[in-house]
């Protein structure tokens, strides 16, 4: 079998698979990596562990120590899996960003805006050829949000909603991360140009998918998806 795991700054993806179908799949707090290194071994039959990983060394130790299978740690190429890599330092480009453009490009030939909507948000432009070209980083929905109100002494966090005009301080709030969010990625859109679609992953995806004015395919875990790609391209070589 072959694990696929996506370690995030807040939370760890994963997926199980044999012979590419998935047997299982689930979402843990990052907290609870050594834990759950150990409820996956304990299934037994993994023999390979792909791993996308920016949440720091422990995760990788946890994964490294508590399994037998053969681990691999992503680490973004030069050129992988019909993408080049537009990254003045190829190798720095994180791991998760490097799997969401291979896994869009499998799914989309033309040209597109690739987005991760997860504690950060990254914004990555792809064009029709392969090419990464540069992407932003900006703070995720909620982080954008909680920056307000633990920056500011006369805001008190509520559960906002978006709305074109608020009219209460938590919808401006909220409003504001969306409409924040959604003007990066349009912005990015305008910038490539041609006829595009923005592929738009992460847990915080739904919530801005239908506040932009672009065509969108909205995807589960695009770095899972790249992750796949690149163990079958591994299986080949």
């Amino acid at each position: 079998m072959k694990l696929l795991v996506d370690a995030g700054n807040t939370r760890i993806k994963w997926r199980l698979l044999r012979d590419e179908v998935e047997l299982d799949a689930g979402v843990s707090p990052r907290a609870d990596v050594a834990e759950l290194a150990t409820q996956l071994q304990a299934r037994g039959g993994i023999g390979q562990i792909w791993l996308s990983n920016v949440a720091g060394i422990q995760v990788e130790q946890a994964f490294d120590h508590v399994t037998s299978a053969a681990l691999n740690v992503l680490r973004a190429q030069s050129e992988q899996c019909g993408v080049r890599n537009g990254y003045r330092e190829a190798a720095r480009l994180g791991s998760d960003r490097w799997a969401a453009l291979i896994g869009a490009r499998a799914r989309y030939r033309g040209a597109c805006i690739v987005v991760n909507c997860g504690t950060a948000t990254t914004v990555d432009a792809l064009s029709a050829d392969g090419t990464f070209l540069g992407g932003l980083i900006l703070p995720g929905i909620a982080l954008m949000r909680h920056s307000l109100y633990s920056a500011t002494a006369d805001l008190h966090q509520q559960q906002g909603q978006y709305a074109a005009f608020p009219a209460t301080t938590a919808d401006a709030i909220a409003s504001g991360a969306i409409q924040a969010t959604c003007g990066a990625i349009e912005r990015q859109c305008e910038l490539l140009g041609g006829s595009l679609v923005v592929m738009l992953s992460g847990g915080a995806a739904g919530e801005i998918a239908s506040h932009l004015n672009v065509t969108v395919q909205l995807v589960d875990n695009l770095v899972l998806d790249g992750m796949l790609v690149i163990a079958r391209e591994a299986g080949k070589a």
